[in-house]
């Protein structure tokens, strides 16, 4: 088992090398980057507004529950602005991009790979790395952070229109507690945070797509597995960037 487990990370490690040294080729590459930056970033923000909205919505009921007593509801903001920037709004997004955009590349790489479209290229002296895989790398880490700064934005105005219809809060008084306790470092670790979710979710589906193999079965156990460990990946990241990030404060 831990055998099967270290040499699947060294793997996936020399996939990541080999792909990030495409990067010189980027400039020959850069329509490829463009076309899979919109699939990974506007094509996913009607996904993503509701995913954040619904966020918005139940972090501001649940944090008046929460702080009941304990916080003034003029300070509701605070606890629902670092919340959302910190943790909810790149963690959620990780997660439902997960399911999207890393089934859906582990898909199509996964099924160039079992009809040899990928041995093609090979034979036709196209790297694959540079011409596949690098430009999803690299879309998915420079996406992923701007679909978090959509998603902070409709969460947090979701939440204040929540707060202001059931409590009656006026935006003045949301936004100006929500600025009096605002810090660049609490938005700033978010994005590190989707910087991060990026380059696991599209480098993960880039490798699984590659060891794709036995037809359709082989797609979809591929598909499966970018899903599950995409997911799982995000979850041990998240603690570990949060850990180097907060852990001596």
């Amino acid at each position: 088992m831990w055998a099967d487990l270290f040499a699947g990370i060294g793997e996936y490690s020399i996939f990541i090398g080999r792909s990030l040294r495409g990067l010189k080729a980027l400039p020959r590459r850069r329509l490829e980057f463009l076309i899979q930056f919109k699939r990974i970033g506007y094509d996913s923000l009607f996904l993503i507004m509701l995913t954040a909205a619904f966020t918005g919505l139940v972090t501001a009921l649940q944090a008046v529950y929460q702080s009941k007593g304990y916080i003034p509801l003029n300070l509701l903001s605070v606890l629902i602005g670092k919340s959302t920037m910190v943790e909810l709004a790149p963690v959620l997004t990780g997660l439902v991009l997960t399911g999207k955009i890393g089934a859906a590349m582990a898909a199509e790489i996964g099924s160039m790979k079992v009809s040899e479209q990928i041995d093609a290229l090979h034979s036709m002296s196209v790297n694959p790395h540079e011409f596949l895989y690098m430009p999803r790398i690299l879309a998915g880490v420079v996406a992923f952070p701007l679909i978090t700064i959509f998603a902070n934005a409709i969460s947090i105005l979701c939440a204040w229109y929540f707060s202001y219809l059931r409590y009656g809060l006026h935006y003045h008084t949301f936004f100006t507690g929500m600025r009096a306790y605002f810090e660049p470092f609490d938005l700033w670790s978010g994005l590190l945070k989707s910087i991060v979710f990026g380059f696991i979710i599209t480098s993960l589906a880039c490798y699984f797509g590659d060891r794709s193999y036995g037809g359709a079965e082989g797609v979809g156990r591929s598909t499966t597995q970018t899903v599950v460990y995409g997911s799982v990946a995000i979850l041990i990241m998240d603690f570990i960037v949060a850990w180097i990030l907060f852990g001596s404060m």
